[in-house]
């Protein structure tokens, strides 16, 4: 089943994110290749593509687990958890409709 994992950051979280995101990318990068990432990204704080400066006021990734559980889990041993990067992360089934 898929479970969506939405992540708000701590205020100022910029730095923070730029030093744990390539290990955070690692990890969305084997569910992908596992075929079990349905999509990742991150929450511009600014309505815009690019928010330089502004930075992310949180996260969504939807990918496929066996459990909600399982899906705790991971979204527990993200690396933006362990940087202080989100100030609250939820996990949720996910039920895909479209497309």
């Amino acid at each position: 089943m898929f479970y969506a994992i939405i992540s708000e950051d701590v205020a100022n979280s910029l730095p923070l994110r730029q030093s744990a995101r390539p290990a955070h990318i690692a990890r969305l990068q084997q569910l992908k290749e596992q075929g079990r990432l349905l999509l990742a990204g991150p929450h511009p704080a600014i309505d815009c593509d690019d928010p330089g400066d502004a930075g992310f006021c949180g996260s969504l990734v939807v990918a496929e687990f066996p459990s909600l559980e399982a899906a705790q889990a991971w979204a527990d041993a993200d690396p933006y958890v362990t940087a202080g990067v989100y100030a609250r992360v939820s996990v949720k089934p996910f039920k895909k409709v479209l497309p």
